[in-house]
């Protein structure tokens, strides 16, 4: 499942002619890039889907929503490691 996810900027830089944004979703960080939002900054919120930044998010409506993600442990099934998640199905399966 692909989800849009709220994530905070926490830094900004200019990668190959591409703006992009170290983002933090409830503790995962990851790369993400800005093309779509070239005005946000440090600090604000953005709901994030493969990799790009689409729409800025007011700050307790980010929280909420990944409060609730992290309730239901979409955070972990979007975030996760792949090849944990391979090898838990591999044992659950023998």
């Amino acid at each position: 499942m692909c989800l849009a996810v709220p994530g905070r900027v926490t830094e900004i830089a200019e990668r190959d002619g591409t703006r992009m944004a170290v983002m933090d979703f409830g503790g995962v960080v990851k790369d993400v890039c800005l093309e779509y939002l070239p005005d946000l900054r440090v600090g604000e919120y953005a709901i994030v889907h493969v990799g790009f930044a689409l729409q800025r998010l007011d700050e307790e409506s980010a929280r909420r929503t990944l409060d609730l993600f992290a309730e239901l442990g979409l955070l972990q099934e979007e975030f996760g490691d792949p090849w944990e998640a391979a090898r838990v199905a591999e044992e659950a399966g023998q």
